[in-house]
């Protein structure tokens, strides 16, 4: 049928002609940008689960970004905690050398109080200038803020803590058993008797620090044998208090690492009513166990009691214990906290502090929550911060102590071995945090770099499927619609010229 005013095959020619067009074009389009989606029409579902992804994979890389700025925040910290670990090395040397009093003259003494005075106040202006971007790292101002610590914590540390939204976080602990020192009960009853002979009666007492052999005569009082166990305290660890028929041996510290040991080295034949070595009883410390009597002549290889550390649960978490000290290490809180003598021995409920802010927050993972936040805190490294060790007369001192005019300064004290436990205790925090800072960039900031590595690989790969031009695809596509293309235009020529046909009919 031939028909002039319409003409069906050039319509469909054209219609033919338009979708090749527009499929021609897309694949130019796709191949040009190297896009699959280039607008939501494309494919609307794909373009939803693509943006996604790539918000997730810029929220990734953020999160490496911030994991390396860590890095770099801890390294400079560490920087100036290896150079106060030296100065209080050298100091160490200082305060050892000064000791050997005899052959020192007084210059040379204050000669060495000279180097200790600016060894002081170098490791001052050390924690006072280590920096990142201004920010100061060593000065106390990535510490922990607190209040409302409990009359009953003697010491605490907060080395981490997350707070959501500037919140607060209550630290609550519950003793379940008590710290304990380790402890003997040596009964002489009274002054010692050794039958009116000439012999002597002789003890080693050992503890946690060493030991010492004492040797006494018959009729020396339990107050003397006191007092003279009690003058190498230092040395064994091991103190002594007058109690009873007799004298009462207890480590000077608290925990399962320390001990008391009796060993009969010579009787000398004492005699008495109920003379021997007690153990003491598990709930009154001051009392002797009367069933666990062993005479002085069966001590000759030693009777032995070991302490106890406290076992306590810190907001609900079962803590590690180290005599009367707890600590739990979760990712949520790391704190550590010492009890006084009577807390650490009563069984109960302590509201031991609240922490209110402060502390180094570092965003480790795409997602800006409480999950993705590291918290770390890294005290004051100050003199008047470090070293805290309690004098004969029961006061708290720091590295500060040792400087001119001060308590323990080398010139005048009489107590040098004061001044080096400080310092040790200074060495021993410092390492320790060097310690804390080196793990937390080996473990939490390597490890979060490598996941965080692996997740961005994965989610670009999964954006890339949905999103980028499969070119092999679309070259083929290409050339298939440019043939099309071609195609229809020449159809659409011969479609335009069959209405001319029909005019031949009029000839």
């Amino acid at each position: 049928m031939s028909r002039i005013n319409t003409n069906v095959q050039s319509l469909i020619a054209q219609r033919t002609l338009t979708q090749n067009n527009f499929n021609l074009g897309q694949s130019l389009e796709r191949l040009s940008t190297g896009l699959r989606i280039n607008r939501g029409k494309d494919d609307p579902a794909g373009l939803i689960a693509s943006q996604r992804l790539d918000s997730e994979a810029k929220a990734i890389g953020a999160a490496i970004s911030n994991a390396n700025r860590a890095d770099q925040v801890v390294n400079i910290a560490e920087g100036g905690l290896n150079e106060v670990s030296g100065l209080l090395t050298e100091l160490q040397g200082l305060v050892t050398n000064t000791a050997n009093s005899a052959g020192l003259s007084d210059d040379e003494k204050k000669a060495n109080q000279l180097q200790i005075d600016s060894i002081l106040q170098t490791i001052d202006r050390v924690s006072g200038a280590t920096a990142f971007q201004g920010k100061k790292l060593l000065n106390g101002t990535l510490d922990y803020t607190t209040s409302s610590v409990a009359a009953g914590v003697s010491t605490y540390k907060v080395n981490g803590a997350k707070l959501s939204n500037g919140g607060t976080l209550a630290v609550q602990a519950l003793v379940t058993r008590s710290a304990q020192n380790a402890g003997l009960f040596l009964s002489t009853n009274g002054a010692l008797n050794l039958g009116g002979t000439n012999g002597s009666f002789s003890v080693e007492v050992a503890g946690a620090q060493g030991s010492r052999q004492f040797t006494f005569a018959s009729g020396t009082t339990a107050a003397s044998i006191v007092t003279a166990i009690n003058s190498f305290k230092t040395v064994t660890g091991v103190s002594a208090l007058a109690s009873g028929t007799g004298l009462k041996l207890a480590s000077t510290e608290f925990g399962s690492s320390q001990f008391v040991s009796v060993k009969t080295i010579s009787t000398g034949g004492i005699t008495g009513t109920g003379v021997g070595i007690y153990g003491l009883t598990t709930t009154n410390f001051a009392t002797a166990n009367t069933g666990s009597a062993t005479t002085f002549a069966n001590a000759t290889n030693g009777v032995r009691d070991a302490g106890q550390d406290v076992q306590a649960t810190i907001n609900g978490i079962t803590a590690t214990a180290n005599g009367k000290t707890a600590r739990v290490n979760t990712d949520f809180l790391d704190v550590e906290l010492t009890f006084t003598n009577s807390v650490s021995q009563t069984l109960g409920s302590v509201n031991a502090l609240t922490i209110t802010g402060g502390g180094a927050d570092f965003q480790l993972a795409g997602n800006v929550d409480i999950a993705g936040k590291v918290s770390l805190g890294v005290g004051n490294v100050a003199i008047r911060n470090i070293g805290g060790n309690t004098n004969s007369s029961g006061v708290l001192e720091y590295l500060n102590s040792l400087g001119s005019g001060q308590t323990n300064n080398v010139v005048t004290s009489t107590d040098l071995a004061q001044a080096q436990k400080i310092i040790g205790n200074a060495i021993t925090e410092v390492s320790t945090l060097r310690g804390r800072l080196g793990a937390f960039q080996k473990n939490t900031i390597g490890a979060t770099v490598r996941s965080l590595g692996v997740a961005l690989e994965n989610t670009t790969a999964a954006e890339s499927s949905i999103k980028d031009a499969n070119f092999a695809e679309e070259t083929a596509s290409l050339t298939r619609n440019q043939i099309l293309v071609q195609a229809a235009t020449n159809v659409l020529g011969l479609a335009n010229q069959a209405p001319q046909q029909a005019l031949r009919l009029l000839q």
